[in-house]
């Protein structure tokens, strides 16, 4: 995927700052005729920046469309308000406190039920957060191991967004929404409105 879309999109945790990482290995598109491919069109530039998003933020394009949707009824700009919508994903935000090393793993902690919202279980990991949620991991020794081992191996810094709380039990905090300015990869928002608003 990170080869498709000719950049990192650290999908494999500590393996994408490795040699083992297949970007690093073979940046070129995967596939066979990959010297003979032509200059994208205009719609293909566009998908391509789509893609990379969905796949970056671990999202099928149905649900895609649904945030789309959420954020073109909601008010202010379309664009600020979906990467918001994205960012703000329980998955993205548990990744991104370094309780996990990738959105993927994030997702099987809280599938597992191992993550506490505000003291309680939640293993939505499409669940959205807001301003003042506490997240803690359910006492128990062997995952609370594993998360302190990524917190402790987490050289990425916790954006400003979010807050981590130091000490033996794992806990981060939300203070504020996430803007467009918090996203970690580059992105054209305005090439995915066009897209989608077709």
């Amino acid at each position: 995927m990170c080869r498709r879309e000719n950049m990192k999109l650290f999908l494999k945790g500590f393996r994408c700052d490795s040699d083992k990482c297949g970007f690093t290995r073979r940046p070129n598109p995967p596939g066979m005729h990959t010297h003979r491919r032509g200059k994208l069109t205009d719609y293909g530039v566009h998908l391509r920046e789509k893609q990379k998003v969905k796949r970056y933020y671990g999202v099928l394009e149905r649900q895609f469309r649904q945030y789309f949707q959420t954020a073109v009824r909601g008010k202010g700009n379309t664009g600020e308000s979906l990467m918001t919508l994205l960012e703000s994903r329980l998955d993205n935000v548990v990744h991104r406190l370094g309780f996990a090393v990738s959105r993927s793993q994030a997702r099987q902690l809280i599938r597992h039920g191992f993550l506490l919202v505000n003291g309680r279980r939640c293993d939505i990991p499409s669940y959205s957060v807001r301003p003042g949620d506490a997240l803690r991991v359910k006492p128990q020794p062997k995952v609370l191991e594993l998360v302190q081992a990524n917190v402790a191996e987490n050289k990425k810094e916790v954006p400003d967004f979010l807050a981590l709380a130091g000490g033996p039990d794992v806990e981060g905090h939300v203070l504020r929404r996430p803007g467009i300015e918090d996203v970690s990869i580059p992105v054209q928002v305005q090439l995915i409105l066009e897209l989608c608003s077709k």
